[in-house]
């Protein structure tokens, strides 16, 4: 369950919620199980947030800073994350799909079993991103940066691959 002062203040917007987090940079914000669909989290600082199981369906995530953030099993179906820093973070499970995610940085991150299907991850940063046993079908990963990922066991059907890049 998330806790709620945190989810007041984050419902306030992005900037009282940047101000909120210089103030309390201790504080490990718990958002897990959150309904934040279709919310406005646009430039929003989220680093090392627990976002566990969250419902961000939709939400606008564009520039914020998710690095380190625990995302796993979260609901960011059609999420705009255009140049969201997700490095270190954990995508565990997430459902992606449909998301967009170019020029995101996803270095380190854990996309293990994530579904990314039709994603859009055009020059996505994913250097050293495990993306073992990923659903990439019909993704997008043209200018993506793939180097030193892990893609064991993905499917990459129909996905549009990095030119140059071979999987296997």
């Amino acid at each position: 369950m998330p806790d709620q002062a945190h989810l007041r203040v984050l419902k306030e917007g992005a900037a009282v919620w940047n101000e909120w987090r210089k103030a309390h940079g201790d504080v490990r914000p718990d958002f897990s199980q959150a309904e934040l669909f279709e919310a406005n989290l646009r430039e929003a600082n989220l680093r090392g947030a627990n976002l566990q199981g969250a419902n961000l369906l939709s939400a606008d995530l564009r520039g914020a800073d998710l690095s380190t953030a625990d995302l796993g099993g979260a609901q960011l179906f059609g999420a705009d994350l255009l140049a969201a820093n997700l490095q270190g973070a954990n995508l565990r499970a997430a459902n992606l799909r449909e998301a967009a995610l170019s020029v995101a940085d996803l270095r380190g991150a854990d996309l293990s079993g994530a579904d990314l299907r039709e994603a859009d991850l055009l020059a996505a940063d994913l250097t050293g991103a495990s993306l073992r046993e990923a659903n990439l079908y019909g993704a997008n990963l043209r200018g993506a940066d793939l180097t030193g990922a892990d893609l064991t066991a993905a499917d990459l059907k129909a996905a549009t691959l990095p030119d140059g890049y071979r999987h296997g």
